[in-house]
């Protein structure tokens, strides 16, 4: 177990007795590291890291548990790189948000306008497909990863199956909508989606990549994740560490670092955060929450926050940022049976009073 305090310790050894204030900061960061704890010990995950950015640059970050069974390994902290699942989706929607600011998409226009037959004559928009709107079915549980494929062949597999309600009607969570909008992105600006975000929300964001096509591990220091594999599931919880990330494309491929993420929350300028949050519908995972592009408004005990989520097998993950400016990024590899302590973690940091 490990956490990196030294703004506030240094404060303490200069100043003798703690003022109200770092007094304050000592207790929330008594209770930030026991809900970390908690992660591990009570829910048994192997490993868990939180890390908060204030709106000043200040990095503070908690961890516990190791960052591989069995070799007592500390778990790594905020420099660790893991796979950011479907935290890339926020990714995503702020880059075609970008695009839509400079007049090379617009978010009311039908995708077919920009990706001609795509959807099979479907009139969805590209608003409703960043807010999961679109009724576009599930993609993921239909892929064969022993074999290669492109995103239109991806595309295809989903477009097999009914869609899941009328474009606009209700919000339903899939992953095809990602799917599109990284083929969108591609089609307006003639470049991969990948090489489009690099060059933009993600520059300047070393230590977060996009995998190659064939690339299973993660590269540079990084903790394992464990878990049930989908593909043989009678083998148990087992190593995850190594996955087809490639494959995850738009919706959930990225690797990053708990820092980077939170530097790229706090890159948002304010202008494309409200266009993001503008006609964001009620969602039902989390409970509670709405969803604009890309980006959920989740009600903290201290007001919203605005965040996304993210999962694979062996990994958990969230990620955003309050209205202060502050960020946090908390991730354990393990699947929790809920997500309640979590939450909870990620509450406890974006509410504590220091920030």
């Amino acid at each position: 177990m490990r956490k990196y305090l030294a703004t506030a310790a240094a404060a303490v050894v200069l100043l003798g007795t703690a003022s109200p204030t770092i007094a304050a900061t000592v207790t929330a960061d008594r209770s930030v590291q026991a809900q970390v704890d908690r992660l591990t010990k009570e829910d048994g995950l192997a490993g868990a890291v939180l890390s908060v950015r204030d709106r000043n640059g200040r990095t503070t970050t908690w961890t516990s548990g190791t960052a591989q069974r069995g070799t007592g390994k500390p778990m790594v902290g905020a420099d660790g790189r893991f796979r950011a699942a479907s935290v890339t989706k926020s990714v995503i929607g702020a880059t075609v948000t970008r695009l839509a600011a400079e007049g090379k998409v617009n978010l009311a226009e039908q995708v077919e306008h920009y990706l001609p037959g795509a959807l099979n004559g479907r009139r969805v928009t590209v608003r409703q497909l960043l807010q999961h709107t679109s009724g576009l079915p599930e993609y993921v549980d239909l892929i064969d990863f022993s074999k290669p494929a492109t995103p239109a062949d991806h595309l295809a597999l989903a477009l097999t199956r009914a869609p899941v309600g009328k474009p606009g009607a209700r919000w339903f969570y899939s992953n095809t909508n990602y799917l599109v909008a990284g083929m969108l992105i591609e089609k307006v600006t003639g470049k991969d989606f990948r090489e489009v975000t690099e060059d933009g929300v993600l520059k300047g964001l070393r230590g977060t990549y996009w995998p190659k096509n064939g690339e299973l591990g993660i590269r540079g220091k990084h903790a394992h994740t464990y878990g049930v594999s989908p593909v043989n599931p009678k083998a148990g919880d087992t190593d995850l560490t190594e996955l087809p990330g490639y494959v995850f494309g738009a919706g959930g491929g990225l690797i990053s670092t708990p820092e980077n993420l939170n530097r790229f929350w706090q890159s948002i300028s304010e202008r494309t955060l409200r266009t993001m949050l503008a006609g964001a519908v009620p969602a039902y995972d989390p409970k509670g929450s709405r969803y604009g592009l890309g980006v959920y408004t989740y009600p903290l005990s201290c007001g919203p926050a605005w965040m996304h989520d993210g999962g694979l097998p062996g990994l958990r993950v969230l990620s955003g940022r309050n209205r202060t400016g502050k960020a946090a990024t908390v991730y354990v590899t393990g699947t929790p049976k809920s997500d309640q302590h979590l939450f909870a973690a990620l509450d406890t940091t974006l509410c504590a009073q220091s920030s």
